[in-house]
């Protein structure tokens, strides 16, 4: 393994189970390539710790093992290793797979990064509003339920459930004479509030992450409505894209249902009687309903996340 692998990568070798499970935790490589059949703890019982320690259970391991075992496959397998690697060893085969499996890794930081930008950006647009970060907690959740029951795949429930916070960005351009007044918004003043979905898509701009294109969806589309007269485009019906549909239903229930410096909170009945009076309006019918249906998971949602 050394001979194949050392032009191209920083090796830490260790002779038996303990000390691997020690050097992993204090050099927290980026990959770990284990054999199975070991004096003392096998590689399955290794495999089975670093799964258990939130130290290395981030860690992908690859088995390379002389066994042909099916059982013993699927046993690493469900213990948490990503790939096997079958003795004696073919050198390109090594490689290639070190190299995929890295470049997995490689992706899955580079996603963590734009998710820390993205959860930042969240928090800005709140100070701006005036609004607990609870808020953009809740609401994502709520958004996540409803889509997984419109039947969205996990991946987009998930980029939703991230993307979803995102939604007011745009409040940052808005001036704070607009954005703190107690009273009512003029009608010239409410024309420049209604810019912010488009300053939020130009904050976020252009970008190749799936993540940060469905954050500058929602930000641009949430104030769109089902009937058509919703801005800034006056997007109708399923020209809507579907999560910014799904945000703005969350959006609208969390405002209604929680306790603001102008309003008191509205109770869920009648915040569920003012939806379906904009069911086919404002909000997409099957949405409403789907809310209504998963009420009781939203209302877990509102209660694990309560302002502070």
């Amino acid at each position: 393994m050394k001979q194949i692998l050392q032009d191209e990568y920083h090796l830490v070798f260790a002779k038996s189970g303990e000390e691997a499970l020690r050097l992993a935790e204090q050099s927290q490589p980026n990959l770990i390539l284990l054999d199975i059949m070991m004096p003392g703890m096998t590689g399955l019982e290794v495999c089975q710790s670093l799964k258990s320690n939130p130290v290395t259970n981030h860690i992908p391991v690859i088995f390379v093992t002389a066994l042909d075992d099916d059982a013993d496959e699927a046993t690493g397998f469900d213990l948490g290793a990503v790939d096997y690697i079958s003795k004696p060893v073919s050198p390109p085969r090594v490689r290639a797979r070190v190299k995929n499996h890295l470049s997995l890794v490689q992706a899955e930081l580079l996603r963590a990064t734009r998710l820390q930008v993205i959860q930042r950006l969240g928090r800005a647009a709140e100070y701006k509003d005036n609004e607990t970060g609870m808020h953009v907690m809740r609401m994502s959740h709520f958004a996540a339920v409803i889509a997984r029951a419109y039947g969205l795949d996990e991946e987009r429930v998930d980029n939703l459930l991230h993307a979803a916070p995102m939604h007011d960005i745009g409040k940052i351009g808005i001036p704070d004479s607009i954005m703190l007044k107690p009273g009512k918004l003029t009608e010239e003043e409410f024309s420049i509030m209604k810019t912010h979905p488009q300053i939020g898509a130009e904050i976020l701009g252009d970008d190749d992450s799936e993540l940060i294109k469905l954050a500058k969806t929602v930000s641009l589309t949430h104030h769109e409505k089902w009937d058509g007269t919703g801005y800034p485009n006056g997007l109708k019906g399923e020209e809507i894209p579907i999560e910014g549909r799904i945000t703005a239903l969350a959006d609208v229930f969390d405002a209604l249902t929680s306790k603001r410096p102008y309003k008191e909170a509205w109770s869920v009945e009648d915040t569920l009687a003012y939806l379906k009076a904009q069911s086919g309006k404002h909000f997409e019918p099957k949405l409403v309903e789907l809310l209504e249906l998963e009420l009781e998971q939203i209302l877990q949602i509102k209660a694990q996340f309560k302002d502070e």
